[in-house]
């Protein structure tokens, strides 16, 4: 979606932007996938604990598809981003061109994305699991 809406390349300005709503529809599977463990799972009771856990579970499969992802999207997708937004970095005063080609990179974008996901997978856990957590029957 990124890529066909153009902020991997005339609209680079606005893709941090447009990229942090992705959150959304991660925040809702955190939100759905814990509700269907607890009614499913737990029988309609489950604790903070377990839907803590539950979430970890997800953040971990999340964790671990993100570089293949970033390779995918790397390679095939948009092979031109990272040059892309070198050059748009520099161009634009937002950091030296040495900086930007440390910054924008395969391995450093795995390595943020897995890190990334690993943080924001427990902070997002741990706030779901407190709306999806049950005082016994």
């Amino acid at each position: 979606m990124e890529k066909l809406t153009g902020l991997h390349d005339k609209h680079l300005d606005k893709h941090a932007t447009y990229t942090m709503l992705v959150a959304i529809p991660s925040i809702l599977i955190y939100v759905l996938a814990l509700r269907d463990k607890r009614n499913n799972y737990y029988n309609g009771v489950m604790n903070y604990k377990q839907g803590f856990i539950t979430g970890l579970i997800i953040t971990v499969i999340v964790a671990i598809l993100s570089p293949l992802t970033q390779y995918i999207t790397s390679t095939f997708i948009t092979p031109n981003y990272f040059n892309n937004v070198i050059n748009y970095s520099v161009d634009n005063g937002h950091m030296t061109r040495d900086a930007a080609e440390k910054m924008f990179n395969l391995e450093s974008y795995i390595l943020q994305g897995f890190v990334g996901a690993l943080i924001m997978g427990i902070i997002t856990s741990a706030i779901v699991a407190v709306f999806m957590r049950t005082r016994g029957k």
